[in-house]
């Protein structure tokens, strides 16, 4: 069902920001992945401090985007499928939609501005979150953080405002969207999980990293990377990278969005770590080690891509060849040589 008008669209966006930001935020409380509450002893570790600014963080973000995305496909003017056009696709110059032409260009100028408006909306609406956050942090108690209402929600605006571009993005090119999307899909499910499994199996209270499983630090390591950790986020990003491309591989969506989507879902990811990233002097042995995978992830979704940009190249089909003993028709371009006399 498309909106119609630009108030609608504008509202859908901050509506959904604020709503998919508040489930969020809810489900986490109620999971206890975002715990700001002291621990024995009256307080709050450090890692569970920086556990659940790094959930705050995310949620924040992926918030803004939800929101962007909802918004737009619900105005009916998403991102343009298909091959590209233009001059390095082979566009033909007789063709209506000439990418030279003042009008299209206006139209351009004007689809980005709207896309710029939708993300904006949305990360008003995730603000939201910002109230959500600070409020629960009030109970927290730090050695060394004097006011962690305000710390926390200082964490959840800049992960509104990082993933401005980011929605963007998403709002360009569709593979972008599916990989957000997947990405958010995949550590909710293995959030639930890893709470899931502690509760049966009758364990006491623990973290739940975001993307990591919380595993022991028994081993195997290489050099600074538990990789019985590492090993999970990476193909998972490797794979979601790869299933969310092919459709648009497969429908000939534009290379840029396509090849870089695989980046898109890893990327917040990273930014939430990279941005709530503690003291690693004073840090844990398996602490370091996520921090340092993390950007690792983006290449495994790039990769990811990349796989499915080879997919495409391999089930193309071949250019239709004439079979009446035509030659071929002679580019525009070619020059015709001189006859001589």
């Amino acid at each position: 069902m498309a909106i119609r008008g630009w108030g609608g669209s504008v509202a859908v966006a901050i509506g959904v920001g604020a709503a998919v930001g508040a489930a969020q935020l809810g489900l986490g409380y109620g999971l206890d992945v975002i715990s700001f509450a002291p621990d024995t002893g009256g307080r709050l570790s450090t890692e569970g401090w920086v556990t659940s600014l790094t959930w705050a963080t995310w949620i924040a973000a992926t918030s803004t985007i939800a929101g962007a995305i909802v918004a737009d496909r619900l105005s009916g003017r998403g991102p343009a499928t298909g091959p590209a056009t233009g001059p390095a696709a082979g566009w033909d110059p007789a063709s209506p939609a000439d990418p030279t032409d003042p009008t299209e260009r206006a139209d351009r100028v004007t689809t980005r501005l709207w896309r710029l408006v939708l993300a904006t909306a949305a990360a008003l609406g995730a603000s939201a979150t910002v109230a959500l956050v600070a409020v629960p942090a009030r109970v927290a108690v730090l050695d060394d953080v004097p006011s962690p209402q305000t710390v926390a929600a200082g964490y959840a605006a800049l992960g509104v405002v990082v993933s401005l571009l980011v929605a963007l993005a998403a709002l360009a090119a569709r593979a972008v969207a599916a990989n957000l999307l997947a990405t958010a899909a995949w550590l909710w499910l293995i959030a639930v999980i890893a709470v899931t499994g502690g509760v049966l199996s009758g364990r006491d209270r623990a973290r739940v990293p975001l993307g990591f499983w919380d595993v022991t630090a028994d081993g195997p390591w290489f050099r600074s990377v538990l990789l019985a950790d590492a090993g999970p986020p990476l193909a998972a990003a490797l794979l979601i990278g790869l299933l969310a491309a092919l459709p648009a591989a497969r429908r000939g969506d534009r290379p840029v969005g396509l090849v870089g989507s695989g980046a898109a879902g890893p990327l917040v990811l990273t930014i939430a770590y990279l941005l709530t990233q503690p003291d690693l002097v004073g840090a844990g042995a398996v602490d370091i080690s996520r921090h340092l995978v993390v950007p690792y992830l983006v290449l495994a979704g790039l990769l990811g891509s990349l796989l499915a940009c080879a997919v495409r190249a391999r089930s193309a089909p071949p250019a239709a060849r004439p079979t009446d003993g035509t030659p071929p028709p002679v580019p525009m371009t070619a020059r015709v040589p001189a006859q001589r006399g």
